[in-house]
């Protein structure tokens, strides 16, 4: 039982909420307080308060949920390995035509995030940082195949240590609207190193050699830094 006890309180301990969500955490809490102070010293009956405290009170929740942010390391060994830049769920797995870098065939493995799951994104392999693109766009529900193309996104190519190229791309949905990328042109980088965030409903697709051994399925959920996705 302390056992138990122990693992529960250290996993606890590695949930934080991400930077990116402090001035809207702040903002909407101080639009609820002012919201809910009118309503119970202006208006005579308390109903209203109480249904929109409570309603404000969910939706605050289900926000502050968005935005967390936990504190993961990889245990296993980082070389040739891709694992999983974000938590959500496989929506793809085919070739597919890049032509913004690569202008060739890839495998493309693209990972769609609900407005549930966590939306820091993480570095899916070790190795040296060699573009960093933004593109403004439309905002396509995240699960459309041509949001790969058109809606904003970022990208980010990496050169693994072997000098094997992939290309990972942070892309917004019908309800993102604003992605942030850490990453930087010519830096080396890590697994277990945040690469950005994107907020409120979004994907990132990993373009990977032809060749490359998938271990994940279709509709399988992933946990970011923790899910391999494939093997170089």
């Amino acid at each position: 039982m302390e056992r138990r006890m122990g693992r529960r309180l250290n996993k606890i301990k590695k949930i934080r909420l991400h930077r990116e969500g402090t001035q809207t955490l702040v903002w909407s809490a101080l639009a609820i307080i002012l919201l809910n102070s009118a309503l119970y010293f202006f208006i005579e009956s308390k109903i209203p308060f109480y249904i929109s405290a409570g309603i404000c009170a969910i939706v605050y929740l289900i926000v502050v949920n968005f935005f967390r942010c936990p504190i993961r390391r990889y245990e296993g060994e980082t070389d040739n390995i891709v694992i999983a830049p974000a938590d959500g769920k496989i929506v793809v797995i085919e070739e597919v035509d890049e032509n913004e870098y690569f202008h060739d065939r890839r495998l493309m493995v693209s990972i769609f995030m609900s407005l549930f799951n966590v939306h820091a994104n993480w570095i899916p392999v070790d190795g040296t940082i060699k573009m960093v693109k933004h593109h403004d766009g439309n905002f396509h529900k995240a699960w459309l195949p041509k949001a790969s193309i058109e809606n904003e996104r970022s990208t980010i190519v990496i050169e693994t240590p072997d000098g094997v190229e992939i290309l990972a791309r942070q892309i917004a949905g019908a309800m993102a609207r604003r992605i942030v990328t850490y990453a930087r042109e010519n830096e080396e980088c890590f697994i277990d190193e945040h690469m950005g965030f994107i907020k409120f409903g979004s994907r990132v697709d990993l373009f990977l050699p032809l060749g490359t051994k998938v271990e994940v399925k279709m509709g399988q959920k992933t946990i970011g830094n923790e899910t391999i996705i494939a093997k170089l």
